[in-house]
């Protein structure tokens, strides 16, 4: 156990003094919320204090109060992270960024909008679209916050045709762990100037600094949007199709694939059935959902009928169109609700849900084996195993549930042994360990296996650099205290 200062009652007044006494939370006060993300299965802690943060100074104060006094803090958006990066594990200062919530100002002569970090996903995604333009990160949570999802590095849907949310960040304010307050990048477009400490910072999962506010690229919106949704017989079939879209220049938004499983669990969850079973009498049994956009119907109209005649010439079942934005809404409520869905009817033992996931990312002709293989492995085991992910970008999202008849110990055991195999064959197939959802404390042992110990020990320094007290949100990405 790491040694670090105690929260002191007069530590906490004087929190109180640097931010607002009725935004500091101490104790008992403080909700069990804070003591774990959305998988409750990567650890629970509770923090000493609680902090609702409503500024960079405030941000800054109080972690010039935790460096003098040597007391970890771990900063948090929303707790919809999937890897434990935001569980206070050694307790301390949760700094709560939520109410930093403010859209600040667009700057349309540069396509950039200003936002403070704890804005919703889904709060820029809708103002965008009032004013006719896009912030095309989409990760599969709308409700985190942006300093989330710059922190992770977040995918999301359109990663395949728009890139990841770190071809959007053109700048940020950032707490260092000293208190200190420093600016890395520019509204400009690139750059040759140093190291690029921006993007180091993008993916750090709030292990370097706390990103406060952040200046964000933004593009004029596409004028039509259309959603294919094609069933298949055969998974295989189905995976395979994927890379045939890039090959022949059809540059989807969006190319998704699920297995009909997690289809019927989703749609139980959603109450509303979209997806077809069964057409002609032959059985779906996974589906790819395919969104292609672009300046006008008549462009769309030739992308459908392209991809539709390459859909049929690899086994797909069918062809559906949603060219509406009632059917698009519907096409995608389903796809957007597996997780939700998953964890509706997942078990319990002890406090904890047996679920366990990866978010692995393979090269494009990797994914049809690499799925083919995780299965097999789940078979072996006896674990239950459901897929789904961005195929058009080889991330991959494989969870294992287990039954109500095994054990917390017995689930957790039989999982690890699970991803301990697919991640070692997700590097061998070209892969690596996370696409999107990023380290934290849960996925360190198999970073380490993937990037071996020289790169590990690069982004020790790099770690004890930024924080050389090592306070800020120990014990994650790298760096196991």
């Amino acid at each position: 156990m790491a040694e670090f200062g105690k929260v002191t009652p007069e530590i906490v007044e004087a929190i109180k003094a640097a931010t607002a006494p009725n935004r500091v939370y101490f104790g008992a006060d403080i909700i069990e919320d804070f003591s774990h993300d959305e998988m409750t299965i990567y650890g629970k802690k509770m923090p000493d204090v609680v902090v609702d943060a409503t500024s960079t100074e405030e941000v800054s104060a109080v972690m010039k109060i935790a460096y003098d006094n040597d007391i970890p803090v771990t900063p948090r958006g929303a707790g919809t992270g999937l890897v434990g990066a935001c569980v206070p594990i050694y307790g301390g200062i949760v700094i709560n960024t939520t109410k930093m919530n403010k859209i600040e100002s667009y700057d349309l002569d540069n396509f950039v909008v200003h936002v403070q970090c704890g804005v919703l996903l889904n709060d820029l995604a809708e103002d965008c679209t009032r004013q006719g333009l896009m912030y095309p990160p989409d990760p599969g949570e709308k409700f985190a916050t942006l300093g989330g999802n710059v922190s992770t590095n977040a995918g999301g849907m359109r990663a395949v045709k728009y890139g990841a949310t770190r071809d959007y960040v053109r700048a940020m304010t950032v707490v260092l762990p000293t208190g200190e307050i420093t600016k890395f990048g520019s509204t400009v477009s690139k750059t040759s100037s140093g190291y690029s400490l921006l993007n180091l910072m993008i993916g750090s999962e709030g292990t370097l600094g706390i990103i406060t506010e952040l200046t964000l690229k933004i593009i004029p919106a596409p004028q039509e949007t259309v959603s294919l949704v094609i069933p298949f017989e055969k998974l295989s079939d189905c995976i395979a199709t994927v890379p045939k879209f890039k090959i022949n220049h059809l540059n989807p938004q969006a190319l998704e694939f699920m297995e009909r499983a997690i289809v019927d669990v989703s749609e139980r969850y959603v109450g509303k059935s979209v997806y077809p079973k069964a057409l002609d009498g032959v059985e779906a049994g996974a589906y790819l959902l395919v969104t292609f956009d672009g300046d006008s119907k008549e462009e769309l109209d030739n992308i459908i009928e392209t991809a539709s005649e390459l859909a049929l010439e690899n086994e797909a079942i069918d062809v559906l169109v949603a060219d509406t934005p009632a059917k698009i809404k519907d096409a995608w409520a389903a796809r957007s609700s597996f997780l939700e869905a998953i964890k509706s009817e997942s078990n319990w033992k002890d406090g904890e849900e047996l679920i366990d996931e990866c978010d692995v990312v393979v090269p494009l002709n990797e994914i049809a084996p690499y799925v083919e293989y995780v299965y097999q492995v789940g078979d072996k085991l006896g674990l239950r195993v459901e897929s789904f992910g961005h195929a058009g970008d080889g991330n991959l999202h494989i969870y294992t549930i287990g039954d109500d008849k095994i054990s917390l110990a017995d689930f957790k055991a039989s999982a690890e042994q699970f991803f301990d195999d697919i991640y070692a064959e997700a590097g061998r197939r070209g892969g690596l360990v996370s696409g999107e959802h990023a380290i934290g404390s849960a996925k360190m042992k198999y970073l380490e296996n993937s990037v071996g110990a020289t790169q590990m020990k690069i982004m020790q320094e790099i770690k004890k650099v930024f924080d050389p007290k090592m306070i800020l949100n120990p014990g994650k990405v790298c760096y196991k205290l």
